[in-house]
C-alpha cells in the first residue's frame, strides 16, 4: 500500500459531501459517513442499502449526498460496489473512491454473501459497516451484530430470558480469514483514528473493510449529546476494540491495561437497564476471553 498522508483538521476539504439529513439527532450512523466522505472527497461513487443511511438521505428533492449517490438492495451493497467499481474503470475514470455504507444487518446477516464474493475477487471498493447493533431502521429488532443481554422488539427483556442471548458475530476476523487485503475496526468516539483508517483504505488498490461501531441514540436509549462518549466507553470497557489487519497480520490500535467496569458502559443505556449482576459477569467472561485470545495471538 501507498504511504499515506495522515488526516488532520488542516488537510480535510471543508466542503461537506453528506450535508443536510434527516436522521435522528445524535445519530451515529450519519456521524461515521459524514466523517468517511470528508476523507474520501467530492469524486466518490457511494451505494447505500435499505438502512438508516438511505431513508434519511434520499428523499427527493432533498438529496444529502453532494457527490454520485445510489441507494441500492438491502443484501446487495458489495456486488452493487463491484459494478460501480467496473464501470469507472471501463470509463477510464481515475482518483474514483468507491465506497458502500451498510448496516449491521445488511452486513453481517443480509449483505454477507456479496460481501465475501467482492473480497475473493479483490475488487477496488471501500466497504463501510456502520455498526449500531441492531436492525434499527425497521424497528430495532435483533442482528447476528446484536451484543448479549441487549433488548431488542425480537429479544425482549423479560424475567426468564434478559434479551439477546448470544455474542456479537465476529464479523472483522471473519473477513480477515478471507485474507483481505486491508480491514479495520473503528469507533466514532475516536474519529481521528476511524479517518485515518478511510484514509489507507482510500489507498489501498484492493479490497477494504471497516468496521465502525456508531451508536444510536434512539435504539440505545441514551440522549443525543453522548453519542461519542457512550461510543469512547465501549472501546474503555474492552466491549470493541481498535485494530487492523493489514499484510496478513493483525494489529492492536489500542490496548488498555485495565478496562473501566461494563456497568459503567451498560447500564448508561436503556437496552441494558434490566441487567442484573449475572448477566454483568457472563458479559465480563466473554470479554476476558476475547482479549485473551486477542492479546496471546496477535
Amino acid at each position: 500500500m501507498a504511504q499515506v498522508t495522515k488526516v488532520n483538521i488542516r488537510n480535510l476539504p471543508e466542503e461537506e459531501f453528506f450535508y443536510g439529513h434527516k436522521a435522528c439527532p445524535g445519530c451515529g450512523g450519519s456521524l461515521a459517513v459524514r466523517l468517511a466522505m470528508k476523507v474520501l472527497g467530492s469524486r466518490t461513487l457511494t451505494a447505500v442499502p435499505a438502512n438508516c443511511m438511505s431513508a434519511v438521505s434520499f428523499y427527493y428533492p432533498v438529496m444529502n449526498f453532494t457527490n454520485n449517490g445510489l441507494a441500492g438492495t438491502f443484501p446487495g451493497t458489495a456486488s452493487i460496489l463491484t459494478g460501480i467499481e467496473a464501470g469507472a474503470k471501463s470509463l477510464g475514470w481515475e482518483d474514483c473512491p468507491v465506497v458502500g455504507f451498510a448496516g449491521d444487518g445488511g452486513t453481517a446477516d443480509i449483505g454477507l454473501q456479496a460481501l465475501s464474493g467482492a473480497i475473493d475477487r479483490n475488487d477496488h471498493i471501500i466497504y463501510v459497516c456502520y455498526d449500531n447493533e441492531a436492525y434499527m431502521n425497521t424497528g430495532i429488532q435483533e442482528s447476528s451484530l446484536t451484543p448479549y443481554g441487549m433488548k431488542t422488539t425480537t429479544s425482549p427483556a423479560g424475567n426468564n430470558i434478559h434479551g439477546c442471548q448470544t455474542h456479537k458475530k465476529n464479523m472483522f476476523e471473519i473477513v480477515a480469514a478471507h485474507g483481505i487485503a486491508y480491514a479495520a475496526t473503528a469507533s466514532v468516539g475516536y474519529p481521528q483514528d476511524f479517518m485515518n483508517k478511510i484514509a489507507k483504505a482510500k489507498a489501498n488498490p484492493g479490497t477494504s473493510y471497516i468496521h465502525v461501531m456508531a451508536p444510536c441514540p434512539t435504539g440505545w436509549g441514551v440522549p443525543m449529546n453522548e453519542t461519542i462518549s457512550i461510543a469512547k466507553k465501549a472501546v474503555d470497557a474492552g466491549l470493541w476494540y481498535l485494530a487492523e489487519y493489514e499484510n496478513g497480520e493483525f494489529k492492536l490500535n489500542r490496548d488498555p491495561k485495565t478496562f473501566i467496569p461494563v456497568g459503567d458502559y451498560l447500564l448508561k443505556q436503556s437496552r441494558f437497564k434490566h441487567l442484573d449482576e449475572n448477566d454483568l459477569k457472563i458479559i465480563e467472561a466473554e470479554r476476558e476471553k476475547v482479549w485473551k485470545r486477542i492479546r496471546t495471538k496477535w
